[in-house]
């Protein structure tokens, strides 16, 4: 949608732009962490997280359960081990201005209720892969990517090349585990690069590129002749406590061996780390590697284990980023792209252009309104400067999986007409329907869409849902060509159409008997699928894979997920009441899957599909390790004891559903000072009324 400002969102407006930007984030991640060929920089992707915090702080009701605030990279790629990380890796949150630093130091000391002094440690944010690796008695037992956060890949005999990694360590805990970043001096990657040319080789294209792919190697003696180095910031595992502070036990590192950055600084106050981060910034251009900010960290790590986590960034730190790059260039065509839920989205093809040292040749356009120099309320942005064909364009390299259009210089246009936004889909002809209040123009051919079809199917045999091995876009898109395939349930029957007889697959341009036996029996396998993976596979608009496991461990088998859904009206009944009432599934997103089964055509299909499988119960997560989990919790008045944002993250911890609101699925009310209709609400549904020091008392924990 055109880049409204927050402020300026209206509730639909806001609903709509999280979906989006949760959409093109999941693109960028997968092609970030999976496969080391970046679709944005860090200043595009930054830019666009910080712009989903935004509106889910200022619509905290609206946060999606797939929202790139609780996400941290992407699933592991094929051809690696797996290792799951004992403790997770963690990305961290972002500030971009001098404001939003002593925004983040405010914050720390209201959740800690501290005036006083408070200590920070400020570092170069190198700008490579983040690397994890596992000592036990001292020897280099394991290394591991980030990969999603919780499971990365195994490389750990390419760690072994590694400048700055020992691979024994003296006097260290028994367990240990360092984190840190790879990455690559500018000297090296020019030569690196210059004897790739001269192998008639693709060259990379920037430092952290080449780093990422010269670790991720199959065979590490490639890894053994690229010059990587490593810098020490973190930990993960411990048997026992490194320092009692943030600086220590960097320096105690240091003294095992790692290689620990020498612009760490110890800082007092916000004007102290603004200080350093000047400092930094006027050396990164003599430092020989790549950063982009400085990372702030509580130095106390007592301070730190109080503050703990969010559900994909710590509380105690924050990375200050650089600002980002434009350039200008000639808009040479706007192409118009069906994505898989129809919409309609307009790109730029630029003449080829450097900006921050990646060469663009797309930028999204966003839409129509965009187009024309308009916000969605018919509000000028860019001044009222339309965008035309042959226009000489501003691109700005933040804000979008490609990048994005800034603005328009006028004084070069000559005859450039204003572009006609069409009201036909251009793959099948159907009507492009932009409906009251939405940005964004639809196609209305659905599966009858090739465009749609298509992308709709890639999405099915995705990673993250069917995930079936050999089957993936190329194979999809020669089988919908062909008429193979043309819904779902399709591929679980190619067996029975093409297993035997004179059109038999292994008789297709590409394939084998070989090749052909191993994707039926690949397909025959993922006929048992888990239901999140179904619901996730299925593609409704605003389900994402985080939202399908929300669903499924609510209804936990198909046939109750399935009849809920067809039971729900929208605003309306009890199934509707009870879909709305899990925590994380918002109106709009009910709304999206209630229509998605009440479509008669798009039920049938999804009936003959489930007809195929064996579909796996899925469980809500169990433990046992506390009094309180599994419950649902909501925190009402004031607490006197611990600030409620503390209160929050440990019940989270304890494994509690912490909800904002009460209902008839509400376990516990805890009432503070002043509690008010939430707590007369709760009386009137029998639910469990406790003050803020018996859930202290019933959680073992003192304020």
């Amino acid at each position: 949608m055109a880049e409204i400002p927050v402020e300026k969102l209206n509730e639909k407006q806001a609903r709509a732009e999280l979906a989006r930007i949760a959409a093109l984030m999941a693109k960028a991640d997968a092609a970030y962490h999976q496969n080391d060929d970046p679709i944005m920089d860090d200043a595009q992707y930054d830019a666009l997280k910080a712009r989903n915090l935004a509106i889910e702080a200022r619509f905290p009701g609206l946060i999606r359960p797939d929202s790139p605030s609780k996400k941290v990279g992407a699933p592991v790629a094929p051809g690696f081990a797996k290792i799951r990380h004992a403790v997770p890796m963690l990305s961290l949150g972002n500030a971009f201005s001098d404001e939003e630093v002593r925004e983040f130091d405010a914050r720390v000391r209201k959740f800690l209720s501290i005036e006083g002094g408070l200590d920070y440690t400020a570092e170069p944010k190198i700008d490579g892969l983040s690397l994890s690796i596992r000592y036990e008695n001292g020897g280099l037992i394991s290394a591991a990517t980030r990969g999603d956060g919780e499971v990365g890949e195994d490389v750990t005999s390419n760690a072994m090349h590694i400048k700055g990694i020992p691979h024994r360590l003296e006097n260290a805990p028994e367990i240990l585990e360092v984190r840190g970043e790879v990455y690559m001096t500018h000297m090296d990657f020019q030569a690196l690069n210059a004897r790739q040319i001269a192998a008639k080789e693709k060259p990379f294209a920037n430092p952290r590129n080449a780093a990422a792919g010269s670790l991720r190697q199959l065979d590490a003696s490639i890894t053994a002749r690229r010059p990587l180095g490593f810098f020490a910031y973190a930990w993960g595992a411990l048997s026992a406590p490194l320092a009692k502070s943030q600086i220590g036990a960097i320096q105690r590192l240091q003294t095992l061996g790692f290689a620990t950055n020498p612009l760490t600084a110890l800082c007092d106050s916000p004007a102290a780390l603004l200080e350093h981060y000047r400092k930094i910034e006027a050396l990164r251009a003599e430092l020989g590697y790549d950063i982009d900010g400085v990372v702030y960290k509580v130095n106390d790590l007592a301070l730190q284990a109080r503050l703990g986590m969010r559900s994909t960034t710590p509380r105690w730190a924050i990375a200050h980023k650089f600002p980002a790059e434009t350039a200008w260039t000639r808009l040479e065509a706007i192409d118009i792209q069906v994505g898989r839920t129809g919409a309609l989205s307009p790109v730029a093809r630029l003449h080829p252009v450097t900006v921050g040292g990646v060469v663009v040749s797309n930028a999204t356009l966003h839409n129509e309104d965009y187009i024309k120099g308009l916000d969605s309320k018919g509000q000028p942005i860019r001044e009222g400067r339309d965008i035309r064909v042959g226009d000489w364009v501003e691109v700005y390299r933040a804000g979008d999986v490609i990048p994005k259009i800034r603005d328009v210089d006028l004084s070069k246009r000559r005859n450039e007409t204003p572009y006609s936004f069409p009201t036909q889909c251009p793959v099948c002809g159907a009507d492009a329907i932009r409906e009251p209040g939405e940005a964004i123009s639809r196609c209305t051919g659905g599966f009858s869409c090739a465009a749609q079809r298509l992308e709709k199917l890639k999405h099915f045999v995705s990673r993250q849902a069917f995930d079936i091995d050999g089957l993936g876009a190329k194979q999809i898109e020669s089988f919908v060509q062909d008429g193979w395939v043309r819904e779902p349930a399709d591929i679980f029957t190619l067996q029975a159409r093409y297993g035997s007889g004179g059109r038999q697959l292994k008789n297709r341009e590409g394939w084998g008997e070989r090749s052909a036996q191993n994707l039926l029996a690949a397909i025959e396998a993922r006929r048992t699928i888990p239901l999140n993976r179904l619901i996730f596979a299925l593609g409704i608009r605003h389900v994402g894979e985080s939202s399908a496991m929300v669903l499924a461990r609510n209804y936990q088998s198909w046939g109750n997920f399935r009849n809920a859904m067809q039971a729900a009206q929208p605003h309306a009944g009890e199934a509707w009441q009870e879909l709305n009432a899990i925590d994380g599934v918002g109106e709009v997103m009910a709304a999206s899957v209630v229509d998605f089964f009440h479509e008669a055509r798009t039920r049938e299909m999804v009936d003959r599909l489930a007809s195929m499988l064996r579909i796996k119960d899925v469980s809500p997560p169990q433990n046992t390790g506390s009094p309180v989990a599994g419950k649902t919790v909501v925190f009402t008045g004031t607490l006197t004891k611990i600030s409620r944002a503390e209160a929050k993250a440990r019940a989270e911890a304890l494994g509690v559903r912490v909800s904002g609101s009460v209902s008839k699925k509400t376990d516990i009310l805890v009432a503070g000072e002043k509690a008010g209709s939430k707590l007369k609400k709760a009386e009137s549904l029998g639910v469990e009324v406790l003050s803020e020091d018996e859930w202290l008392a019933l959680t073992a924990q003192k304020g």
